[in-house]
Parts: C-alpha cells; structure tokens; sequence
C-alpha cells in the first residue's frame, strides 16, 4: 500500500467519521435510537442456579485443597 492509498483510506474514514458525528449531532432527542442504543446499554447480567454455585464451590474448594496440600507437601520435604 502506498502512501497516497494510506493517506486516501485515512480521508475517507475522516469523512465517514464525521457524517456520524453529524447525524448524532442533528438528532433532537437525547437518546440513541436502533443499534446504537443496543450497544450503549450494559450487557445482562446471567443467574445461576444454586446447584451451578454449589459446584462451582466444590470444584473450587477442590482446587484450593489441592494447592494447599501440593504446597505442604513442598515444605514438609525440605
């Protein structure tokens, strides 16, 4: 890519920018309307069931049980 093609892509790009700038600029409500509001809200938030928690803590305990012996095992060596 040359530097004329680089320079003509960052143009364009200037120029899409500010149609959009534009747009949002122009509309007399204050809020985003269509996809841009769907983006601009936060994601939801996802539930878990006891059950889901319940194993997750046990896998959990499990690991941290683990570690705790790997590591008494380590100093009980030396």
């Amino acid at each position: 890519m040359t530097r004329e093609d680089i320079i003509a892509a960052i143009d364009e790009e200037i120029s899409r920018l500010e149609k959009v700038k534009d747009l949002l600029q122009s509309s007399s409500s204050g809020k985003l309307s269509g996809a841009l509001a769907r983006k601009a809200t936060a994601p939801r938030k996802r539930n878990l069931s006891p059950d889901a928690r319940a194993r997750i803590a046990a896998a959990q305990k499990r690991r941290w049980a683990k570690q705790k012996a790997a590591t008494a095992q380590a100093s009980g060596k030396k």
